[in-house]
């Protein structure tokens, strides 16, 4: 029922036109023929150009993430020593001038390098790195025993050879005194002018080593510090847990190369060899075995090996 009726405002033969959007914008998106003409339509240029940048740089963090995954050392992924270089392997002898900017020009007076070390505990890297430099210079060595240490045993006292102290100092390039002494740790003192100390077998073994005049790129280099920074810590000190992890990454190295690092024997073989014999470990892994009898086959090892006897 109807309250009340009132007239209608619109007539139904009128023909309404209603809106399809509500609100109307110019149209960026362009026919073939439009294409041609670009500078009719600058906001798609300029989201075209946006669209170019994020996806360059979006590569760009690819390839840099890429990189950082191949150098993350965890203990079941080492960089593939395969993909450098063999030609960044091959170290670089230099000459006698080498030793001279390493220790300064003597003008006529023989370097000297004299290291204090504790016979109860032998530093045996750095007897093996003077047969390395007794193969390259000409070393006049010589043993002492300070009074602070008593009973040395004589095979320390010729831990160096048999001595060639009745030669001309004139006749040689460098003088190596190692003298037993009640230290904590080794000590090495060059250059008497300047009075120079470097602490710590790792510390000194790297100082003599780079007196090879030996030059590796950056890569090679880390992986060398890095093996000596294991044969100090984790060797010697660590507890039989890192010492078999040790001995895991050891096998696994060498089963890519003769030596730890690359083609050729470096630092790094001498500073794990000497903390492996010391350590005693049992149960070593074939490769292990066939890199330990390819050291002890060479010249420089020794006298280390008359030690450990």
């Amino acid at each position: 029922m109807e309250m009340y009726k009132v007239n209608s405002y619109l007539r139904s033969d009128d023909f309404i036109d209603l809106p399809t959007c509500m609100y109307k914008v110019p149209n960026i998106h362009r026919s073939a023929a439009e294409a041609q003409n670009a500078d009719e339509y600058p906001a798609l240029e300029n989201l075209e150009l946006r669209q170019t940048e994020i996806l360059k740089r979006l590569y760009d963090l690819k390839a840099v993430v890429d990189g950082l995954s191949k150098t993350v050392l965890t203990p079941d992924a080492d960089l593939d020593i395969a993909e450098i270089d063999q030609a960044c392997l091959v170290p670089k002898i230099h000459t006698i001038a080498n030793l001279n900017s390493v220790l300064g020009k003597s003008l006529g007076v023989l370097q000297d390098i004299v290291i204090n070390a504790n016979p109860s505990e032998i530093p045996l890297s750095l007897l093996v790195l003077h047969g390395l430099l007794c193969q390259q210079y000409k070393v006049l060595s010589s043993v002492h025993v300070h009074s602070s240490v008593q009973n040395v045993p004589s095979k320390l006292w010729n831990c160096l050879g048999e001595g060639n102290c009745s030669h001309s100092r004139r006749g040689y390039q460098l003088g190596f005194t190692l003298v037993w002494k009640d230290v904590h740790k080794p000590q090495m003192k060059f250059s008497v002018q300047s009075t120079c100390s470097i602490e710590g077998e790792g510390n000194v073994a790297r100082f003599l080593f780079a007196l090879l005049g030996r030059e590796y790129n950056a890569v090679i280099s880390t992986q060398i510090d890095n093996w000596a920074d294991v044969a100090i810590f984790q060797l010697k000190k660590g507890s039989n847990k890192e010492k078999a992890a040790v001995l895991r990454s050891l096998n696994s190295a060498l089963g890519k190369n003769p030596w730890l690092v690359g083609v050729d024997l470096t630092l790094a073989d001498v500073m794990v060899y000497c903390a492996l014999k010391q350590a005693e470990l049992a149960n070593v892994p074939a490769n292990v075995q066939r890199w330990v009898k390819s050291c002890e086959n060479l010249a420089c090892f020794n006298l280390a090996l008359k030690l450990l006897k």
